[in-house]
């Protein structure tokens, strides 16, 4: 490489190095904001999920609360939308964004719901939550069927309150049975 006489590189090398740099940060800028608007691959795939048993799940009142219940929900200030569920779909089970939200009507009483559960009002709903690996279970109690929303625990608490207003204006509430 050739040097001027006060020991800097070429003018001509000086402009080819910008013009490079300039083009590499555009590429990069392009890739990057188009990747940034596609939607998640998960996102747009039918979700599987297995059945469990939900011997309400075709009640009246799981129809009703699921007619009832929001297209999208907000986690984290964003929005999940409802999610196609892949055939044979579970009865009455709904879910919500790529780490999906799932709610699953008509369930039998949990296990874990004993007068000494620790229960939690959300919004006018009586929840048992049950943790596990990575996921909150809620179960709704004070109703007429029983109800299962998982929460990924990077979801926040958008899900759970939206959830807890569709059920108080769906279905009225019911004494608790252990």
């Amino acid at each position: 490489m050739a040097e001027t006489d006060n020991g800097a590189p070429p003018r001509a090398l000086l402009i080819v190095a910008a013009v490079l740099a300039v083009v590499f940060a555009g590429g990069v800028a392009y890739f990057g904001l188009r990747g940034s608007t596609a939607e998640p691959e998960g996102d747009t795939a039918p979700l599987p999920l297995v059945s469990v048993p939900a011997p309400q799940a075709g009640s009246a009142d799981c129809a009703k609360l699921v007619g009832g219940l929001p297209a999208d929900l907000t986690s984290n200030g964003k929005k999940l939308s409802r999610r196609e569920l892949a055939e044979p779909a579970p009865a009455a089970t709904v879910a919500w964004g790529t780490e999906a939200v799932v709610l699953r009507c008509g369930l039998d009483k949990p296990s874990e719901l004993t007068q000494t559960a620790q229960l939690r009002t959300i919004n006018g709903a009586q929840w048992l939550p049950i943790e596990s690996d990575g996921v909150s279970t809620w179960y709704l109690v004070d109703r007429s069927v029983y109800v299962a929303l998982t929460i990924p625990r990077s979801a926040g608490t958008g899900p759970l309150q939206s959830i807890s207003d569709a059920v108080v204006a769906a279905l009225p509430p019911q004494p608790l049975k252990f």
